[in-house]
Parts: C-alpha cells; structure tokens; sequence
C-alpha cells in the first residue's frame, strides 16, 4: 500500500504544471464591437511559452505566449457585420465571446462634462425611451487611480437600450448615435471619462518625466507623495466630525479625499482607466477636458498635445482621429474686456490643432450655461464632434470646422480681419451685428468694437476710442457674448490677434 501511494506521489510530482486560465481585459467580452477595415490586436494571458489561438469570422491566427503568459495576436482587417464568436484556445482551453459585431469603435474620455449622463441631459426621459438600437454597444470603465498598471477592469459590453443608456456618457452617445443612424452599422463606444479630472493624469508619468516642460509640476506631487497621510487626514476628520455631532452647530465637515487615488496625480488616469484598453483597435477618440487646467492654460499648450502624442504612441495604431470639445461659455458674463483663465484654455485647444495631424475642435461657446459648468444641451456638443468625424473619416461632404482667425491688416483706424473655414459665408446670430470683438491701441488696453461683416470671409472692426488700433480679440471671456457664425449654425472660434503675456503664463 505505501509502494502504491509513493508511485501515485511520484506521478503528481512529474505531472505537467495546472493550465493556466486564459484571461483578457474586460474589454473583451460577448457582445464587444471590434473595428472594422483595420487588424484586430487581441492580447491576453496564458501558461508562458504556450501557443495560443485566436479565431474570428473563419480566419485564425495561432502564436506563442511569453515567459510571463502574455500574447499579442492579430487578426485579419474585416468588413463590417456579424455577429460572430471568437475563440481564445491553448492547452486545451478554450476562452469563448460571442455576439461579436465588427464596425466602428470610437473612445470617450476626458472630464465630467464627458462623463455626464444621459439621464442628466435635455430631454433624458424622450431620449432614453427612444433608445432602442442592438447594434449600438456601449462599456464603461470604472474610475480607479493608481500608479501601477492595471490589466483589466470590472465592466462589459452591453446593446443600448432604454435602460442601459441612462448611465452612460450623453456627450459620447449622441456622438456615437449620430454616427451609428448615418452610417448604418455597428457601433462600439469605450466610456473611461472621470468628472474633475486633470490632464497630467492621463498621461504616463516617464513621458512627463521625459518631456522637461512638466517639472515644477511633477515637484509638487513628490512633495504631496512624500507627506501625505490619509489615515492622519481621516483621523482629524473624525475628530471633528464627532465635535460637530456634539455641538449640533454649524455645517457637516466634509470628508478628506486621498490625493494619491484620486484624478489629478500625474499617470493616475493613464494607469488606471487607459491601460487597460490600450491597444484595443479603435477608429479614433472623442474628448472634452480643460475645466481642471483652465488655471495653467499657457502649460496646456504642452501637456494636451503630450498627452495626445502619449497616446497614439502607446496604441501603435498611427495618427488616429483625436476629436475634442472646446470649453462652453461659463460664469458670469464680464461688463468690461479683462483676462481670461478660460480663453487661454480655449486658446491653448485651439493651437493643438497646428501640433498635430488628424486633430479637431468642436466650438460649442453657444451651448454653455452661466451658473452650470455642466451645460445640459450634450444632443448638440455630440452632434458637432460628429460633424467632424462623418466629413473627415468617413467621406460626408457637410460642414464641420467652425470659422478661424487667418490674418488682420490696419489702415485708417480700422482693423480687417480674415477668416477661414467660413463655409457658406460668415453670418450672425440673433442680432445683424457682429457682437463679441474687443480693440486695443500699443497700451494694450481692450474696449468693445464695432464690428460689420464686409465679405464672405472678412470682418472690419474699429472703435471711436481706439485711434490707431494694432489687436483684436473675440470671444475672450469666461462667457463672452458673442454671435459670430458660419451660415451653416456653427460657431466662430474665440481668437487673439495679439501674443500679448497672459493671466495664465507663469502657471506651472
């Protein structure tokens, strides 16, 4: 009995290691969306050094995991259609998805404003009632900030439905929809937005390392690293709190919120919320941020188009599509021509567009709301990304880029402005004239203008208190009234003739 139960040991012990499970990123799953017309990366982990097998849509792929079990596979371009099932197989296991649809996928990311929801938008009752399309998918990752590198997340792939709509990104949605109604074909969107959220948190920190430009900025939060002490932060909150509790006066004291999970520290975003979807085949990515970063504009003049670059370097898929929203008009509306943190946002946005390739800004200074930065109108902002997207990567002739500041000449006390991407003509809303212009002399001290359209694509601007003007600025508020438009609806970009020092320069 005991020679029995030693050779029965001995064979366990030469037994082949246990099969290691196959595992992928949850954006992975029955009923995903993958792109279509471009290769499909699949990855995922198995036993180290096994072959591994990857079919879709009868093509098949089989290659080698490595030492530490992950693989890379690549499937072949395909056409739009489904559904299908794919199938992850090595050692004899099999991992399964079906409900597959090959089409178009597109990320939403950015701030609150692109986190918001559905049922927190215009007519979110109609909307969702309406909401009835199987083969628009949507998945949701959830916020988690970290510095280490996360693989996957808790989320799947869901139709869109009255139901499953309510919860998800408005702006991404009415983006996606747009695209899905026009060009009749499955539609995938990957909503990882996080409200409040900074740009340097969405980027890898070694790029901001590397970059030199984000020093100071990256100081600080060694700083906050190195000192800060949630347990002792909670430990006086609570001390308070009971103080309050006895008393009975005041407000409720808020609870301290840990800075090194949250969405401002550098690559906490990056690593939390986009790695794990880094590398799925996508179309392009749609984006509205800046609020966070209004206060050190002239730096995101940098970190936006770092954070971009980061990206499509990180994906290995090329120049994709990068579509985002510029800020909305907000706050109270300025009597006199002053400084702008927001216009140098929006000024910082507007300049990307000369950085970098297949980049493009949706102008919504007409959607804004004063006492919300949370405008509800997200039917109109996901419209306008749309326009962009339809004209530029799928070949639709429509009107899609606001009109630009080109050039300016003075002569006789007056300035002439020339614009481009006019479309049909500049034109004005509301009211005939022009509104929104302000004029300064070599003190460059701003007054209103007058302001009249004087061709297709030229505005004249002058002032009675200006008599030798040499800028012109347009929209540059927090809330600027403003009316300048193309004869198609869409919204004259704000500008500055001027390169004059701004509020925002010296912010690090």
């Amino acid at each position: 009995m005991k020679k029995l139960l030693f050779a029965c040991l001995m064979l366990l012990a030469a037994a082949p290691v246990c099969l290691a499970e196959i595992r992928t990123s949850a954006v992975f799953g029955d009923s995903m969306v993958l792109q279509r017309e471009k290769p499909i990366h699949v990855w995922g982990w198995a036993a180290p050094d096994r072959s591994v097998q990857v079919s879709l849509a009868g093509h098949a792929v089989t290659v080698k995991s490595g030492s530490d079990g992950r693989f890379d596979a690549q499937l072949p371009a395909l056409e739009a259609g489904g559904p299908h099932t794919m199938k992850i197989e090595s050692d004899g296991e099999t991992l399964s998805f079906g409900d597959v649809l090959i089409g178009e996928v597109w990320v939403c990311s950015g701030q609150s404003n692109m986190q918001w929801a559905v049922e927190q938008s215009n007519d979110a009752d109609l909307e969702a009632l309406a909401a009835n399309f199987p083969n628009l998918r949507l998945i949701t990752v959830p916020r988690v900030g970290t510095q280490e590198p996360q693989t996957s997340f808790d989320g799947q792939w869901q139709s869109c439905t009255p139901e499953t709509v309510k919860q998800f990104s408005a702006v991404g949605y009415f983006f996606g929809r747009q695209l899905h109604q026009t060009l009749d074909i499955p539609i995938g969107l990957i909503d990882n937005a996080w409200g409040g959220s900074a740009a340097e948190a969405w980027v890898n920190r070694d790029v901001l390392k590397e970059s030199g430009a984000f020093d100071e900025l990256l100081a600080r939060w060694r700083e906050t690293e190195s000192t800060y002490d949630h347990d002792a932060a909670l430990a006086k909150y609570n001390e308070r709190l009971a103080a309050w509790k006895e008393s009975g006066k005041g407000n409720r004291p808020g609870a301290p919120r840990n800075p090194l999970v949250g969405q401002h520290r550098p690559a906490n975003l990056y690593n939390g919320v986009l790695y794990p979807i880094i590398g799925y085949t996508i179309r392009g990515v749609v984006w509205y941020q800046g609020e966070s970063n209004a206060g050190r504009a002239y730096q995101y003049r940098d970190l936006f188009p770092t954070m971009i670059q980061n990206w499509r370097e990180e994906w290995g898929q090329d120049e994709f599509p990068f579509y985002w929203v510029q800020l909305a008009d907000y706050k109270t509306e300025a009597s006199q021509p002053s400084d702008s943190d927001w216009a140098e946002l929006r000024e910082a946005q507007t300049m990307t567009m000369d950085k970098l390739p297949n980049t493009g800004e949706a102008v919504i200074l007409n959607l804004g709301e004063a006492s919300d930065i949370h405008p509800k109108n997200k039917q109109d902002v996901g419209k306008r990304l749309a326009r962009w997207a339809l004209a530029n990567d799928y070949g639709y002739d429509i009107p899609y880029r606001s009109p630009t500041y080109k050039s300016m000449s003075a002569k006789d006390g007056k300035i002439v402005l020339e614009f481009d991407h006019v479309g049909g003509g500049l034109d004005t809303f509301d009211v005939p004239t022009p509104l929104g212009f302000t004029i300064a002399g070599a003190d460059k001290k701003f007054v209103a203008a007058d302001a009249k359209i004087t061709g297709k694509t030229t505005i004249e601007v002058s002032s009675d208190a200006v008599n030798d003007p040499v800028a012109v600025r347009y929209a540059w508020a927090d809330n600027p009234v403003c009316n300048v438009q193309s004869k198609e609806g869409l919204p004259m970009t704000p500008f500055r003739t001027d390169d004059w020092k701004g509020v925002t320069a010296d912010a690090k």
